[in-house]
């Protein structure tokens, strides 16, 4: 039968992923066991498995219950602190999942948390990463390095352009927001604000985004770009002779303190 993904917003700006082929689903980061339980109700559906990216309680605050409740398996990164996991997963592992036929390459991408993986589904090219890579932007550097979380991007930079992103929060006219203040004359990116923006007025979530689009307009994805480095450089926030990881540190600093 054919996948389906089910939005399930959750707290101020979270987005859970039910993936679902009618009647059998799997549930990506459950912060919120309730608003999960009811989409599942909702939809006649059952549940078969639980996807972890991170240890964060926004991300896995609802899997004991769901775990008692419906006795499911919890999967999810070996090195990343997270109780309840049935099946620790490390970088290139496969997940499968038999009744949606589904098969999950997970991608180990460090930076916001130590043990951050993220999930490619290539047969759909669905790419679930968490708080990674987000509409517009990246994850805060909570655990690990700058160099680490631009290996991460690297990583999931290389996917075909038409993977779809499945990230974890609404965050993007904020993240385009800052972007429009590294590149202003960014002819995509301009364009993009536009459709996110009404897309939101519209009630609508901007999530999934696709890896093409975050390539040319995701600052955070353009660092090596001759004129976000030049920008970074003529505003003092990066030497001329930075390194790569350099750049992109200078940039995360600027949007931590972004308005």
């Amino acid at each position: 039968m054919t996948l389906s993904i089910l939005t399930v917003p959750a707290f101020d700006d979270n987005y859970l992923w039910l993936v679902h082929n009618g009647s059998d689903a799997i549930v990506v980061d459950p912060g919120d066991e309730a608003v999960i339980v009811q989409a599942l109700q909702q939809h006649h559906l059952q549940l078969r498995a639980i996807l972890l990216t991170h240890h964060h309680l926004d991300h896995t605050g609802g899997v004991a219950a769901l775990q008692e409740r419906y006795q499911v398996p919890a999967y999810g990164p070996a090195h990343d602190g997270i109780a309840h996991l049935q099946y620790e997963l490390h970088d290139q592992d496969q997940v499968q999942i038999a009744e949606l036929n589904l098969s999950l390459r997970v991608i180990e991408v460090p930076g916001h948390t130590r043990g951050h993986i993220a999930y490619y589904a290539q047969q759909v090219q669905w790419l679930f990463c968490g708080d990674t890579l987000f509409g517009g932007g990246c994850g805060r550097l909570f655990e690990g390095t700058a160099q680490e979380m631009l290996s991460s991007l690297d990583k999931l930079a290389a996917l075909p352009d038409s993977t779809q992103i499945f990230c974890a929060h609404e965050y993007t006219l904020a993240n385009l927001k800052f972007a429009k203040e590294v590149e202003t004359d960014n002819h995509d990116l301009n364009s993009r604000i536009l459709v996110e923006q009404e897309k939101r007025r519209r009630g609508m979530p901007t999530i999934p985004s696709t890896i093409g689009l975050e390539k040319l307009s995701n600052p955070f994805l353009r660092t090596r770009v001759n004129r976000v480095r030049q920008y970074l450089i003529d505003s003092g926030r990066a030497a001329p002779d930075a390194s790569d990881a350099d750049f992109f540190a200078a940039l995360r600093t600027w949007k931590n303190n972004f308005k």
